[in-house]
């Protein structure tokens, strides 16, 4: 891909979409609104808070990302959305409980305005939630369309120049590419034809490309992740990205695995057990949306520690993960990992690692990144896949034939280097030896 020659400034209004409702999105409003009005910090988001290096370290040049390319300014962003149900963002918020009656109260009058379209959704994917805020159509090709007119209507509405949808729905149960996810005719025909294995996700993520508008697919689902909608992307220079927010227990993994790898210790055996009472949750107890999250989470060690380069030390690991829906826990899962691994003389070892983390809160950052860069990168004219997002994802998504990175500081040195060659600037090897010639 050839460097941008401009970047397109962010003037006027950014409109975030968002299919589905629930914890992770009100968390995520509501946050944009309490830092606007100045009543909190955007901790966790890089956009926000995150420094870049320019030049030499003695160059003493590291300016905020968002004072070194032109990102949309968080008033600039105004919200849309879609659920099964019909609770406004300040009710949904207040079910999802992550965020405290004092925090919600201080924007309970901006949330109560944001309501939520009808949804296009199919029971045979997400099985064991349901509700009332449903399309209705002859076939899923109709819903597409109904998904288009929405986002034509809310673009008209909300007098947005620019949108964004970030997919922040359940997590559907296990889809394989097939030949009708292989050419944008394929698509449509089985859209038409109402085929089983064309996803709810999949009609949103086609109805934003097909509209101009880019996506984030924020859940493990296939989505976009297949050749048809791949290819609408690079035919109408739409920016994509995905999938499956790296928050929790995938995060701690991402952070472990390369130092590991960098000492050469070795891993026998790392088993993972996640305990959470949110809405997600509840989807997961259905062993077809478990198995769509089973796979991203457990891509991630086999990527980053490459037993096939590395037999002796990785060539046999056990690599568990389960997942228990516990309803008191609500959004406040616990992630608890046993690591068992062996250093010198294959001496045993154990890391026992419990993380009692807020789901949404570290998800929401991810949301309001994903929607400014992909903002970005769109008026920068980059099209297609945006791997160098990876930095936000479990199993994120990259050419075809080329194995994702999941080490997180390679991806956030991608992220990093990227932001540096859109604007011209060197790029940071971290070599060093400028410094002792």
């Amino acid at each position: 891909m050839e460097k941008p020659s401009k970047i397109a400034p962010a003037k006027g209004k950014l409109g975030v979409l968002l299919p589905g409702m629930g914890a992770v999105s009100t968390t995520f409003m509501a946050g944009v609104e309490l830092v606007r009005k100045g009543k909190s910090q955007p901790v966790g988001s890089l956009t926000q808070m995150g420094t870049l290096r320019l030049g030499k370290r003695t160059d003493a040049r590291s300016p905020l990302i968002k004072n070194f390319v032109p990102l949309a300014e968080l008033k600039d962003l105004t919200f849309g959305g879609w659920d099964i149900f019909k609770d406004n963002a300040y009710q949904s918020a207040a079910n999802a409980g992550v965020l405290n009656p004092q925090d919600l109260e201080k924007v309970k009058s901006f949330l109560s305005t944001i309501k939520p379209m009808k949804a296009a959704f199919d029971h045979d994917f997400v099985k064991l939630i349901d509700g009332p805020n449903i399309k209705k159509g002859k076939n899923k090709y109709e819903l597409a369309l109904q998904i288009k007119e929405d986002i034509a209507n809310f673009r008209k509405t909300s007098r947005a120049s620019r949108l964004v949808t970030c997919w922040c729905g359940s997590t559907e149960s296990f889809v394989k590419p097939e030949d009708v996810h292989s050419t944008p005719e394929k698509f449509i025909e089985a859209m038409k034809s109402n085929h089983p294995m064309i996803a709810p996700s999949m009609l949103y993520a086609w109805a934003s490309v097909t509209s101009g508008v880019p996506f984030a697919n924020g859940a493990p689902n296939l989505t976009v992740d297949i050749p048809a909608i791949q290819k609408l992307a690079h035919d109408n220079n739409v920016a994509i990205c995905g999938k499956d927010f790296k928050t929790g227990q995938t995060l701690m993994k991402t952070i472990l695995a390369p130092g590991f790898k960098a000492r050469m210790l070795g891993l026998e055996g790392w088993f993972s057990t996640n305990i959470l009472g949110n809405r997600d949750g509840e989807v997961l107890e259905d062993p077809g949306s478990f198995k769509t999250k089973e796979v991203s989470k457990l891509s991630v060690l086999e990527y980053i520690l490459q037993p096939q380069l590395y037999p002796q030390l990785y060539g046999t690991m056990c690599h568990k993960v389960r997942i228990n829906y516990y309803p008191p826990r609500g959004d406040n899962k616990e992630g608890w990992d046993n690591i068992d691994i062996f250093g010198w003389l294959g001496y045993p070892m154990q890391i026992k690692v419990d993380f009692l983390c807020r789901d949404s809160i570290l998800a929401a950052p991810i949301v309001l990144d994903l929607v400014l860069f992909l903002d970005l990168a769109q008026r920068a004219g980059m099209r297609g896949i945006q791997e160098w997002l990876s930095f936000y994802f479990k199993s994120p998504m990259t050419a075809p034939g080329l194995y994702p990175e999941h080490d997180l500081f390679i991806q956030s040195m991608k992220l990093k280097n990227t932001l540096r060659w859109m604007k011209g600037e060197d790029l940071i090897t971290h070599l060093g030896q400028e410094y002792y010639d």
